[in-house]
């Protein structure tokens, strides 16, 4: 209770000049010492209430500030603080009325302008809120506060140039205003100024060193620069501040899960759920950890779960459309189908267009969501590090990225072409950034390169700058959005980039000048389907290593689970590629070959029980599909090839690297063409190593050509005949022809820029190597 000579104003002047030294304690006591007295003193219920507010008791100072408004219904600040306490109570309808009334009694308050703002803002009604803060604006022009919560709004807008300048403007206004620097590291983030971000948290942080929401922020920065260590340093020291800051637990779990830590990020996604159990983006990095980990099941759960939450979520549907393609689910495919191919256009969903591949061959469709996936991922085009300049170094420095050197599929068709490259004209450069596997794969790779850079620890600008700095003429790409895709070539560190062999489709990306393939994967009257001008090789565009080595011996069929007798159908492509009406088809031919079987690649126990349940489905038992399990070395996978009668292809998306396989070891491929690149593969195999006649144009042609041979089997011992004869000779084999060919290719691409010509597509002749312009 206030001392009897002290006045009831002067125990209420004191108790303010408390609360605004930040003695709540003092003040609380003070407050209630008055309110003892008078209960009906308005001030001090106010006072109260903004004491409780500050401490974070938000029903209790919703209650005192009902108790002053009762009393003075026409206090605004009262009103503006009362709404603050219904905002953070979840309540936003009643803060907007709140707010409403205050500037109703006092249109020209800032204060409430603003946190109207702030409140429509968190309502999803942009326009609105960017109509308040500028309102509040309009009044005080100077209002840093003001200027930063319009930045915040016009970033989720994603106008980002603009909440830049508008933070710019709040910074100008009060240049240690850490908020708004550290919203500038959130909007530079977006725009993939990596740097600059960087330099805004850093002066954030310099100002308030332990904000944990600005150190995850930092984080985010340096896992974008691929300096992990320090991101999961940054992560950490936020967590020690705020352990159940659940944003860095998620955060640091993304960044374990990018550098192969998988378990470890699992635990950190738990983490995350053991504090906010619906937090959707924690969901959606726990489904891709355990899909990562072949816990597929487990991963669609989650999956589900984060879109539940939240249906619009940016990631989890696309993950989701993935892994029941990985699953073998076909009934949620169907289910998923429709929404998948309409969020792959319309920007809600971040979707990888290698799921597209899987869910049908409509490479117009393929086209839009590679378009949308490449804006998606890079956001606004960087500045371009080629200027246009034309140069000429000794020899054509040819570049070759990839996050697959190592013991790859990619690697061990590519790996003879580098090493017969015609040194006196090209120099080659290899560009990792995926995993070191300290394989002999990697080793001959490196050893085939003129020059051999690691990057996984540089960013995406940095690695293109070395590009600029080598002054490469022709950058590759290996790798299009497969696993481990980087950015690099989005900064246009060299004149000419082309994509090749690891990505099967359009990149969409205008920073991919061509796309080398041949007259069956990609014709030229497909163009329009195509980011990239199109260059045909003579005859395949499969690049093949004719050192492959196949074992000499082969394990019998008993030894391999295969039946002594009967006809063996093989497919060991990725589970992914198998759909439905192709295994119906499967299906269909057990049922009229007596005693046959499918072979497959051994997967998961989720996926072999749904194929083996699909089996049952169709009637047949499933102990006919058999799953070989992986060896350890390529020459003994290659040598059991041996034991099947022939390889099935799958489609819409076919079979690559394994069809090349099978036709290598001398296993015939049947196969059903489709429309788009990744469905023509093996169709361009088979038509590089003279087997033409085991192309097929829809699935009853397919199925009645293998129905065919399998009760034929003179036809398949003169059909391996054949292939075994033309492997000798095949150009799909010769890696020095192949290599004169895309030579060839490379040539005409740097002539053409050398003259100052834009890229243009054409066709490599056979012979003489001269192109033909389309």
């Amino acid at each position: 209770m206030p001392s009897v000579a002290l006045s009831l104003p002067d125990a209420f002047r004191q108790a303010l000049r408390a609360y605004e030294s930040g003695r709540l304690a003092d003040c609380e006591r003070l407050c209630r010492a008055i309110l003892g007295i008078v209960r009906d003193h308005v001030d001090a219920n106010h006072l109260l209430g903004l004491v409780q507010y500050r401490c974070g008791l938000w029903n209790e100072a919703l209650a005192s500030f009902e108790k002053a408004r009762a009393l003075a219904p026409q206090n605004a600040a009262l009103l503006n603080h009362r709404g603050n306490v219904l905002k953070q109570l979840g309540r936003a309808a009643e803060a907007l009325a709140s707010y409403d009334q205050a500037l109703a009694i006092r249109p020209q308050y800032v204060e409430a302008l603003n946190n109207r703002g702030v409140t429509l803002h968190d309502l999803g009604r942009f326009d609105d809120a960017l109509a308040s803060f500028e309102a509040a604006l309009a009044i005080a022009p100077r209002d840093a506060e003001a200027h930063n919560n319009r930045s915040i709004t016009l970033k989720a807008q994603k106008r980002l140039s603009e909440a830049l300048m508008s933070l710019d403007q709040a910074l100008a206004i009060r240049p240690s205003y850490p908020d708004a620097l550290n919203n500038r590291g959130n909007v530079l983030y977006e725009l993939k100024a990596f740097t600059e971000a960087l330099a805004s948290y850093d002066s954030a942080l310099a100002i308030r060193p332990d904000d944990a929401d600005t150190l995850n922020h930092r984080g985010n920065i340096l896992k974008a620069l691929k300096r992990f260590d320090e991101a999961l340093t940054n992560y950490d020291r936020a967590l020690t501040l705020s352990p159940d800051h659940v944003s860095a637990h998620c955060n640091r779990g993304l960044t374990l899960h990018e550098i192969d830590r998988v378990e470890e990020a699992l635990t950190s996604f738990d983490k995350a759920l053991a504090i906010s159990a619906d937090h959707a983006d924690a969901l959606c990095g726990r489904g891709n950890a355990l899909k990562h980990l072949g816990r597929f099941v487990e991963a669609q759960a989650s999956y589900e779960r984060a879109i539940a939450i939240a249906p619009d979520h940016e990631f989890a549907f696309g993950e989701l459309a993935d892994c029941a393609l990985k699953l073998c689910d076909w009934d949620l495919q169907d289910r998923l189908a429709p929404a998948l191919r309409r969020r792959a256009v319309d920007g809600k969903s971040v979707i990888n267009p290698m799921v597209l591949f899987g869910y049908g061959d409509d490479d117009a469709l393929h086209l839009a969501g590679a378009k949308q996936f490449a804006a998606q991922r890079l956001g606004a085009a960087p500045q371009p590090l080629w200027n246009g300049a034309v140069w000429r170094n000794d020899r054509i420095k040819l570049a070759y990225l990839s996050a697959d050197f190592r013991q790859h599929p990619v690697a061990e068709l590519i790996v003879g072409l580098f090493e017969r490259h015609d040194r006196s004209r090209f120099e080659t450069i290899g560009i990792s950034f995926g995993p070191d596997d300290g394989s002999a794969m990697r080793a001959r790779i490196r050893a085939a390169c003129d020059q051999f850079h690691d990057v996984r620890a540089i960013g995406d600008r940095e690695a293109a700058s070395l590009l600029q700095e080598l002054r490469v003429d022709i950058a590759v790409d290996l790798t299009g959005f497969t696993l481990g895709y980087r950015q690099i070539l989005a900064h246009r560190p060299a004149p000419i980039a082309a994509s090749y062999l690891g990505y099967p489709g359009t990149m969409g990306a205008h920073f991919i000048d061509y796309i080398i393939a041949d007259r069956i994967i990609v014709p030229f009257d497909r163009a329009p389907c195509y980011s990239e001008c199109i260059v045909h090789l003579p005859v395949s565009f499969m690049v093949n290593d004719c050192k492959r080595e196949i074992a000499e011996a082969a394990p019998t069929r008993s030894e391999a689970g295969l039946p002594d007798h009967g006809i063996v159908f093989c497919c060991f492509n990725n589970h992914a590629k198998i759909a439905a009406p192709v295994f119906a088809g499967w299906m269909r031919l057990l049922h009229a070959v007596d005693g046959s079987v499918v072979w497959l690649s051994r997967a998961s126990d989720a996926v072999m029980r749904n194929l083996r349940a699909a089996a049952v489905a169709h009637g047949i038992d499933p102990t006919r599909l058999v799953f070989a399990p992986r060896t350890a070395h390529l020459a003994d996978h290659l040598a059991r090839h041996r034991l099947a009668d022939m390889f099935l292809d799958t489609l819409p998306y076919n079979a690559h690297a394994t069809a090349s396989d099978a036709l290598w070891a001398g296993l015939p491929v049947v196969t059903c063409a489709g429309r788009s690149l990744a469905g023509c593969v093996a169709a361009s195999l088979l038509e590089a190593t003279g087997l033409a006649d085991l192309v097929t144009h829809d699935l009853s042609q397919y199925e009645a050509l293998a129905l065919r041979l399998a009760r034929d089997g003179a036809a398949i011992a003169r059909v391996k005949a054949r292939l075994a004869q033309n492997r000798a000779s095949s150009p799909l084999f010769d890696t020095d022809r192949f290599r004169r060919h895309i030579e060839a290719a490379y040539v005409t691409m740097w002539e053409r820029w050398q003259r100052g010509e834009h890229p243009q597509g054409f066709a490599v002749e056979p012979r003489a190597g001269a192109p033909e312009t389309r």
